[in-house]
C-alpha cells in the first residue's frame, strides 16, 4: 500500500493511504456523466469497438464536482503552459445510451 501526503496551505499534511489495487490505476478513453439533484455520477469507460467496459465509477456531490472541475482546469492550464496546447480528442462512436 502506498502513501501520499497532501498539504493544504496553512494546514497539517493529510496522510492518504492508497491501496495497491487503486495505486495501479485503470485506463479510460472516454467517460459518461449523469446527475441527480443530490449527486454526480462519472463513469470512466474503456471503449474499443465493437464494445466497451466501465473501468471506474465516481459518485460525488454537486459542491465537490465544482472543486474537481476547478482542479482539473488548473492542472490542464499548467500542463499546457509547460508542454503546449492539447487538442481535444474526437468523441467515440457509442450507442444511444452512451455505452458501446
Amino acid at each position: 500500500m502506498s502513501e501520499e501526503t497532501k498539504e493544504p496551505a496553512g494546514k497539517k499534511p493529510l496522510r492518504v493511504k492508497v491501496p495497491d489495487e487503486v495505486a495501479r490505476g485503470v485506463y479510460s478513453n472516454t467517460m459518461a456523466v449523469f446527475h441527480t439533484r443530490e449527486e454526480f455520477v462519472l463513469d470512466f469507460l474503456n471503449v474499443f469497438p465493437p464494445g466497451g467496459i466501465a473501468t471506474a465509477r465516481i459518485i460525488t456531490s454537486p459542491g465537490h464536482i465544482k472543486r474537481i472541475i476547478r482542479a482539473l482546469d488548473d492542472n490542464l492550464r499548467r500542463y499546457e503552459e509547460r508542454f503546449g496546447s492539447v487538442q481535444e480528442a474526437p468523441p467515440p462512436n457509442v450507442g444511444p445510451m452512451g455505452y458501446a
